[in-house]
């Protein structure tokens, strides 16, 4: 016994540092509004205009419902990961326990969630673009609009990696929930 007590005292348990979790939150939290900020600014700017046998053809994210809910749902979602550091940080520092981090949770569930539903919307409505759908006689547009489609495919690709900062944050909030420290 006496062996195991000495073991102990030469190998204390490394400190976690209060203020790691808070920088990972901080950073991850600031990558995913930048990350949902640039799918929206580049999805709001996307437009195209070609002339195709003779008429002048638009392309714009406002003539598709799919895309305008992705353009808002991140311009939403950026404005929560904004509020959200705020809420980070006051819960860091007043050393809540479990139960005061369900809210935090719900939050980034709900985000999350909006997050997962407009990059469907927009991959779904996108390789309809992509590719056409010949049974229902819809055309592939991407060949004719091809820098609107790249650039929707950039918005598209930014807003997942925002959905998928958010859906880390979601595990770190439900892991504190628990009151599990990894």
């Amino acid at each position: 016994m006496a062996a195991v007590e000495a073991k102990i005292m030469q190998n204390p348990p490394p400190k976690k540092s209060p203020k790691s979790p808070l920088a990972a939150q901080i950073c991850l939290r600031l990558l995913g509004a930048a990350a949902s900020l640039s799918a929206a600014l580049v999805t709001v700017t996307s437009k195209q205009t070609v002339c195709l046998y003779g008429a002048v053809i638009d392309a714009k994210y406002t003539y598709s419902s799919a895309f305008t809910f992705f353009a808002i749902a991140n311009l939403v979602a950026c404005f929560f990961y904004v509020v959200s550091l705020f809420a980070a940080g006051i819960l860091a520092r007043k050393c809540s326990g479990p139960n005061q981090y369900f809210f935090m949770f719900l939050h980034d569930l709900a985000v999350t969630t909006l997050l997962m539903a407009a990059c469907a919307a927009a991959t779904a409505i996108g390789l309809v673009g992509k590719f056409g759908n010949s049974h229902i006689g819809w055309m592939a547009i991407c060949n004719d609009f091809g820098r609107f489609c790249d650039r929707i495919i950039i918005a598209v690709n930014l807003s997942y990696l925002a959905f998928l900062v958010h859906l880390l944050l979601t595990v770190i909030s439900a892991n504190k929930l628990r009151g599990i420290h990894v």
